[in-house]
């Protein structure tokens, strides 16, 4: 029997905020290992990364962090390790995060309403987003959870909005999301109803409107 309305939400940016701008994190995190942080590295990070995970490819972090130890002389690059330099980014961005008391608020009343199903749609790393849900304690609010890599394809191409109407019936879908591109014009593309959740002091505004809207 379908539901009357699934509200899906963005994660990071809508969901789950972040204190700082990623580079800033990134450093915290390099400085544990690095004998200093240097701009070539935040950058050879980033176009390592997002290059990776435009493509979808296995391990995006990975790639970043290796295209850093590649800036690095053999003496410093030896007493590196992948693997931890990639649990250190992963520890600080999650350091990092907190999530709105005005979220938790609206995830606790349309979690209450027999009418609405709840699922979080964003683009990442399945286990490494999953990660995060657990981390803020946010999981149990969800029916579902569909990440992009899980299904493929990022939220601009549709896979995820496809994969949650596969998963969850319903008479109306609504995304929520900070994302003009994937969060807005992607789900409207796909048939849901978009909200555009603009990361500044009318979050917790919109959060409310959300609770009294659905």
């Amino acid at each position: 029997m379908a539901t009357d309305t699934v509200v899906c939400f963005d994660l990071d940016g809508t969901l789950v905020h972040f204190d700082r701008a990623d580079d800033r994190i990134l450093a915290e995190a390099f400085d544990q290992h690095l004998d200093g942080t240097e701009q070539a590295h935040l950058d050879a990070y980033d176009e390592a990364f997002f290059g990776a995970f435009e493509e979808l490819d296995e391990d995006p972090y990975g790639a970043g962090v290796a295209a850093v130890i590649e800036l690095l002389d053999d003496a410093e690059s030896a007493e590196l390790e992948s693997d931890g330099l990639v649990a250190t980014v992963r520890e600080a961005e999650f350091a990092a995060s907190s999530v709105p008391d005005a979220a938790r608020e609206c995830l606790d009343e349309l979690a209450d309403d027999d009418h609405t199903t709840l699922a979080v749609v964003t683009d990442g790393v399945g286990e490494w987003q999953r990660a995060k849900l657990d981390h803020h304690e946010l999981s149990e609010y969800f029916d579902e959870v569909v990440v992009s890599y899980d299904v493929g394809g990022h939220k601009v191409d549709g896979a995820p909005y496809d994969e949650i109407r596969d998963r969850l019936d319903a008479d109306e879908y609504v995304m929520v999301g900070d994302d003009y591109e994937s969060d807005v014009e992607g789900a409207r593309a796909a048939g849901f109803v978009p909200i555009h959740y603009e990361n500044d002091d009318d979050g917790p505004e919109l959060f409310a409107t959300l609770r009294a809207m659905l």
